[in-house]
């Protein structure tokens, strides 16, 4: 038995513009996210029975209680730095309908908690129109990549990713999270196992910081990466740095390097 006790965080329930090279899924997408208070020694997933969305005129998604793939797209994901658990699930099915949306979790031995918020499609729409507007500046601008490889003699540790940001390119603030995993390819990006994440959303909290990610053109990779190795990193930018805040989330293209 346990004293565990299984509490939503935060939630998100907003558009998602998927921008991943070669996806089955469409450009315009959503998802629904609820982030669980940590939980050190016990794995959430085994206390929970179901999770569930639910939104304007009858809107209703089930999450899946399994360990999230780039197949499935539906799942939990673990950060250890923190030990909690988070779920997503993505949707194929378009953005949002503007309006109120909820995620439920209930437990196993009864017990539920439910965290709402209110989607607005005005800022989804600025900041896609923005992206899309000056896409190609924004793509050529990743460092490093493809095009741009890591000189021979850098080192493994401090390696600097950078970008412009809509900020640079059109005016528009937004905010950018930044995460790092071995892969050549986006199939091969694995969420549960990353070698870098620029967690905004915590850094909002424990640093009191509100301006968290705000414009971020570059992050400091502060660790040692492995010597002759594929990495990928993608940058997403968002419109908010507290998850219930959130309306919408560009998944930017991921880029590729491989170190010394």
């Amino acid at each position: 038995m346990t004293d565990a006790e299984i509490k939503i965080y935060d939630i998100m329930a907003c558009n998602v513009y998927w921008d991943f090279e070669n996806s089955p899924m469409p450009r315009e997408t959503h998802k629904m996210l609820v982030a669980l208070y940590p939980t050190p020694g016990v794995k959430a997933p085994d206390l929970i029975e179901k999770i569930v969305a639910y939104g304007p005129d009858g809107y209703e998604v089930e999450f899946a209680n399994q360990k999230f793939d780039n197949t499935r797209l539906n799942g939990w994901f673990y950060t250890p730095g923190i030990q909690n658990y988070w779920y997503m699930v993505n949707l194929p099915s378009g953005f949002l309908k503007e309006g109120q949306y909820s995620i439920e979790v209930t437990c196993k031995d009864g017990t539920a908690d439910k965290r709402s918020r209110i989607q607005k499609n005005a800022p989804s729409e600025a900041i896609v129109e923005a992206y899309l507007k000056h896409r190609d500046r924004i793509l050529e601008s990743f460092s490093p990549s493809k095009t741009k490889p890591l000189p021979q003699d850098s080192p493994l540790k401090n390696i600097k990713l950078g970008w412009a940001t809509l900020k640079d390119v059109a005016g528009l603030d937004a905010f950018y999270v930044t995460r790092l995993a071995r892969a050549s390819t986006p199939k091969e990006f694995d969420g549960n196992n990353l070698a870098f994440f620029d967690n905004i959303y915590y850094q909002r909290i424990i640093n009191n910081d509100p301006d968290a990610g705000r414009n971020r053109s570059g992050v400091i990779v502060d660790r040692k990466l492995e010597p002759g190795t594929n990495y990928g990193y993608f940058v997403e930018i968002t419109d908010a740095n507290v998850g219930g805040e959130a309306n919408i989330c560009v998944f930017q293209p991921h880029q590729f390097f491989k170190t010394p």
